[in-house]
């Protein structure tokens, strides 16, 4: 497969997770808000700019971090790449750039998602958005589910399936550290009833909290922790996320499983072997918060490596 059409089914689906991944924690904070106590609502903005890592163009552009700041510049902010509007529009762009290769539901699928969020940024409305961010997430899901029906399970395919589950899991990482090492205002508050309603949230945010709740009967930060990074199963795990992704890796490089010739190969197996054997206990003694950092570190390295093996010039196995 030609690496710029390789680069950009990769591309488009990383894209189409970003979106949905913002619209589920602005969403969930909105929700939140209604149920938190009144002198805690100046502190709820400024984690979800700190989630995407951006904080620093957040405070250039805006300075506070108000509740209509961090919702525009985080739901139709053309100028800010990672808003909800500027995924939607790269990924159909990249989209165009490929219409031969992808099915015409996927384009018309993405299409109509670009359509929608354009017209909603025409229009913002802080009482709209309620409305808003779960069709967000509902457009995702279509673009994923009509990917999987309509498309050819080749090399294309698992490329975007590589892209979507590589996003998913360092998202997953970022909200998850974000509660722990920011959200919460102090020691004091652990345990109590605003600590339990974040947690909530958290799980709320990565559709997570039924699932949970089947297999836990009490919430605590541990279990939240251990069910959300080291769960086998559960789809928006990060354990769970790198399987899944090695999986596409291998069928795109014809490597067998437990090799590797390519760096991309051995960064993503060594990240999916020590989640397979990390205990809970061994990443609360390292600190959650420095184990989750190194996570996203290891998943930026585990990106560069894909590109530089795929889209890039050279390709390396060192």
């Amino acid at each position: 497969m030609l690496s710029r059409v390789a680069n950009s089914i990769y591309w488009i689906n990383r894209y189409v997770e970003r979106a949905e991944n913002v619209s589920r924690f602005v969403e969930v904070n909105l929700h939140l808000l209604l149920d938190t106590p009144v002198g805690g609502l100046e502190q709820q903005w400024e984690p979800l700019v700190v989630t995407t890592g951006d904080r620093a163009i957040f405070k250039q552009r805006y300075g506070e971090a108000t509740a209509e700041n961090v919702l525009h510049f985080l739901t139709f902010d053309a100028e800010y790449p990672n808003s909800i509007r500027s995924c939607v529009k790269s990924a159909r762009e990249n989209a165009r750039s490929v219409r031969e290769i992808i099915s015409s539901e996927m384009w018309e699928q993405l299409n109509e998602f670009y359509l929608r969020v354009e017209e909603a940024a025409q229009s913002a409305d802080s009482t709209n958005l309620y409305g808003f961010y779960p069709e967000v997430k509902t457009a995702s899901h279509l673009f994923a589910g009509v990917m999987e029906a309509t498309m050819s399970h080749n090399e294309g395919w698992h490329f975007g399936r590589l892209g979507r589950f590589l996003e998913r899991a360092d998202k997953t990482a970022r909200i998850l550290d974000v509660k722990y090492f920011i959200l919460l205002p102090a020691v004091a508050a652990v345990g109590s009833p605003l600590d339990n309603l974040q947690w909530i949230a958290l799980l709320r945010s990565a559709s997570a909290y039924e699932m949970y709740r089947k297999c836990e009967q009490t919430l605590s930060p541990s279990g939240v922790v251990d069910f959300l990074v080291l769960h086998p199963e559960f789809p928006r795990s990060i354990r769970c996320c790198i399987l899944q992704a090695e999986q596409s890796l291998h069928k795109i490089s014809g490597t067998p499983g437990g090799s590797w010739q390519l760096s991309s190969e051995r960064r993503l197996g060594k990240l999916r072997s020590h989640l397979e054997y990390i205990t809970l206990e061994e990443i609360f003694e390292t600190g959650l918060h420095q184990f989750l950092d190194q996570l996203q570190n290891d998943l930026n390295h585990v990106g560069s490596a894909i590109t530089e093996n795929f889209f890039g010039l050279s390709v390396s196995a060192s």
